[in-house]
């Protein structure tokens, strides 16, 4: 454990974050899923909904800091792709 106030504080403010980034990861994941599932299962319209839905997710999660850019658009791009695939 650490002995300085400073790096105490920094403790405790990385396991705040890490936090906050595993819950937002956890939320992309799950939207994904639900398009990969809804293109699994060919049902355009589900899988049209639930794009747009992970799109908001993956997007937030780009504009907190939680993924970089490219990586939020490469996201985008291949659940896009997937379900343009089955339309």
């Amino acid at each position: 454990m650490a002995n300085i106030k400073s790096a105490k504080k920094r403790i405790l403010v990385n396991e705040t974050k890490a936090a906050r980034n595993k819950a937002i990861k956890s939320k992309v994941k799950t939207a994904v899923k639900k398009v990969e599932a809804a293109v699994a299962q060919k049902d355009v319209e589900a899988a049209k909904a639930a794009l747009k839905a992970a799109t908001v997710e993956i997007t937030k999660a780009g504009t907190k800091g939680v993924y970089h850019k490219n990586t939020v658009s490469r996201k985008i791009s291949r659940l896009a792709k997937a379900v343009n695939s089955i339309a």
